[in-house]
Formats: structure tokens, sequence, C-alpha cells
């Protein structure tokens, strides 16, 4: 059996950037599960893994724009600090929800210069290119219930 839409798929991977530091990895854990072709995995890697079989074994590097996207300036800003107001503290590296035009937003906090502070709405990933060591542990036909709700059904799901 291959790896194409519909199928529910569980593979074992180990994610490093350019600069080959790991960043995640599932092994010594559970495998990850998805539902090829539903988007739940970033575009490139999900692209990679189609006609694959279990147990294949492969690296990948996706290149910014089929995982997180390019690095978007627009999405730095500079506000006052004022805005975290009832925070006993605002540092580099917190996150927050933010409201966007979408709904909200994660965005971090890059830099604090007196009152102003910089925050960045960019995926943490964004500009990366990110390399994955993949094995194919299992492929199945996802079932009529995973497909309609659009996600695998597991341990812990309540449908």
């Amino acid at each position: 059996m291959k790896i194409s839409d519909k199928m529910a798929v569980s593979i074992h991977y180990t994610l490093t950037n350019s600069a080959g530091e790991k960043l995640d990895s599932s092994r010594g854990e559970e495998p990850m599960v998805y539902l090829q072709g539903y988007g739940q995995i970033i575009t490139g890697l999900e692209n990679a893994l189609k006609g694959k079989g279990i147990g294949d074994k492969f690296n990948t590097t996706i290149a910014p724009a089929d995982a997180y996207g390019e690095l978007r300036e627009d999405m730095l800003k500079v506000v006052s600090m004022s805005m975290f107001e009832g925070m006993d503290k605002v540092e580099v590296g917190m996150q927050f929800h933010a409201d966007a035009n979408q709904g909200v937003d994660v965005v971090t906090v890059t830099k604090i210069d007196g009152d102003q502070v910089t925050i960045d709405g960019n995926h943490p990933m964004a500009g990366e290119a990110l390399t994955f060591d993949v094995e194919v542990m299992d492929i199945r036909p996802a079932t009529a219930d995973e497909l309609s709700h659009q996600h695998i059904h597991g341990e812990g799901c309540n449908h």
C-alpha cells in the first residue's frame, strides 16, 4: 500500500534546521499519525510522502515556501509597552495571543527598547529550510468517520 490522499499515515521523524540543530522528533515516542491530503502537516512534507510505502526511510529538505512560509517583514510590529498593561514582566521570547484580521494569532516578543516592544507574528520556523529524516511506519485507508471529521480517530478522541 502506498501513501495517497484519504490515507491514515503513521511516521517517525526527526526535524532539523539548516544549521543541523534538532528541532523536534517523534523517535522514542509514539509515531505521528495524520490524514494525508488534508493539510495536517506542512505541504512540502505531505508532498514528499506521496507514493511512499511502509518501511520507507528518506530525508527531505523543505523550502520555506512549502513549510511555514517566508519571513514576512510586515508581520513585525513595534508597539508600546502599554499594550502589555497588567503584565508583571515582558521579556524577549514571550508569546501572546493577539487579535488579527483572520482571528487570533500568536506573536513573539523579539526586542524591547525602553517603551518600545517589537513583536513578530511570523511562525517561529518561518524563513527556515527544514530537513526531515522520515520513516513510514503504517498506512491504512481512513475510515468514513475520519474523513468526515477530517482527522484521525485514535486514543482520546471523543467522536
